[in-house]
């Protein structure tokens, strides 16, 4: 497969329905580009046996192939009931504490020692993603009594959720830290990371990567969002987790902060992956809901970079289904006329840079000549990562000498990205990008192609050049610089 017909990119989340190579070349080949590998399920060996499949794949197929891991972070669960589970009325009275015993209609033990010495009278405890409310109206370091407020059902080790709370928990627990380790030895390209609240958790987290993969921060918590700005400056890419953020916060609010997010992203040039039940119901159906595709598309509208499946690809009956179903939407999409016209009119205004000046020029020539694809050369990405930022009409092509590069940048919007081999001199970066256009299917000889590279090579945020070429070789070298 040379090229996709789609900007935006297609995550998969793998495990048991999406394990072997047939499977999960089948879902590459319905529109998954990049693939996710969740540390909260299977052994290392599991992940280990899927990380070597994609790398397998990527060989057979020649196209580089993201692979992303997601930390779990810290899990607050209740312990065990001595029915295995109870009715909690509104109105009643329930006790969370530390005591070794198993719980009742009245009690039961949450060992989470930090959690009760957080909570303040007034502070809202939710269990089982949600669905039960409590207000804490009495509490010691050693337990909080609480009204409960929206009954339901609770049971064993059901998870437990502190919205209004900044909690004295670190983001990456021992689990967490052997998973890095384990991940970044792998050699995964992106990590995710979960339960961040601070932009020092994601600091702490880049000092165990020391560069490995790139760092990407899962928002799921309301602290996150309040701190926004400044964990975006700290981290390499967001992830929009609707799931927790839907339950720590007003289910309403989730709208306007993802659309607010990802245009934070967009502004910054950094990629951005809106995530959780985009196509829940093709876990056992066939077909999404309509409410489903409108989600996926409105996602894409917003000019997200990528769109993602978690357990429909994961443990679902219809795996390749939804890859490509997602597929088919983001191509509807983005070949409707008002597609673009949204995207260009919430671009945000480029920088002062010369690098800035470059791609946002390269843009400009695209939209009033008859060019059909931008090619950038870059080393550390960065270079290709402004280019995706200005949204072009036209497809980009990025053309780096590293595989980890070209890798990592497969995640964001519009990138087609080329391992090629080094170049020393711009009119062979030139031709290098003339055969490559060619071979991938994006114009023939009588077509012509922007380039921009900087100048010296090898150097990381140079952007200073641009040429617009023919595909036609011979034409290269009647003229332009050297």
């Amino acid at each position: 497969m040379a090229k996709r017909n789609r900007n935006v990119k297609v995550v998969a989340t793998l495990g048991p329905a999406s394990s072997t190579y047939e499977q999960i070349k089948a879902l590459y080949l319905a529109g998954a580009d990049v693939f996710r590998l969740n540390m909260s399920h299977g052994t290392h060996d599991d992940i280990r046996q899927r990380h070597a499949i994609i790398r397998d794949l990527e060989m057979e197929l020649e196209r580089p192939i993201c692979i992303l891991a997601d930390l779990q972070g810290p899990k607050l669960r209740v312990a065990t009931f001595k029915n295995g589970s109870e009715m909690l009325e509104e109105g009643a009275s329930f006790t969370f504490d530390l005591k070794d015993e198993e719980g009742d209609a009245t009690r039961v033990r949450l060992p989470h020692t930090e959690i009760l010495e957080a909570l303040e009278v007034g502070s809202t405890l939710l269990v089982n993603d949600g669905k039960i409310r409590m207000r804490v109206q009495e509490r010691s370091d050693e337990h909080a009594t609480c009204l409960v407020e929206v009954g339901g059902e609770i049971s064993n080790r059901k998870g437990v959720n502190v919205p209004d709370v900044i909690l004295p928990l670190a983001a990456l627990t021992e689990k967490d830290r052997i998973d890095l380790e384990f991940a970044c030895d792998l050699g995964v390209d992106w990590l995710a990371l979960s339960f961040v609240q601070r932009p020092a958790d994601v600091e702490e987290a880049r000092e165990l990567v020391k560069g490995r993969a790139s760092v990407m921060v899962k928002v799921e918590k309301p602290a996150a969002v309040k701190a926004f700005d400044s964990i975006l400056a700290a981290c390499d890419g967001i992830m929009v987790a609707r799931g927790d953020l839907g339950v720590e916060l007003p289910i309403h609010q989730l709208p306007p902060l993802q659309k607010r997010m990802v245009r934070g992203c967009r502004a910054v040039g950094k990629p951005v992956i809106v995530a959780t039940q985009m196509m829940e119901s093709m876990i056992s159906s066939p077909v999404p809901t309509r409410a489903e595709v409108s989600d996926v598309a409105q996602a894409i509208y917003e000019g997200a970079d990528a769109v993602m499946l978690s357990a429909e690809s994961a443990a679902g009956d219809y795996p390749v289904e939804a890859v490509a179903m997602m597929n088919s939407v983001a191509e509807s999409v983005e070949a409707d006329s008002i597609y673009g016209q949204v995207i260009e009119a919430s671009r945000t205004p480029s920088k002062a840079s010369v690098s800035d000046a470059i791609t946002a020029a390269a843009r400009e020539v695209a939209e009033t000549t008859d060019v059909k694809a931008i090619c950038c050369f870059t080393h550390s990405g960065t270079t290709a990562q402004l280019m995706s930022r200005e949204k072009p009409r036209v497809p980009i092509i990025a053309l780096t000498p590293k595989p980890a590069t070209a890798r990592r940048l497969t995640l964001t919007w519009g990138l087609h990205c080329v391992v090629t081999a080094e170049v020393e001199r711009f009119k062979m970066a030139v031709v290098s990008a003339a055969r490559t256009a060619r071979a991938d299917g994006f114009g023939n000889e009588n077509d012509f192609i922007i380039v921009t590279a900087g100048v010296p090579f090898n150097t990381p945020g140079t952007t200073n050049i641009l040429r617009v070429a023919p595909l036609d070789e011979k034409k290269i070298f009647e003229g332009g610089p050297e």
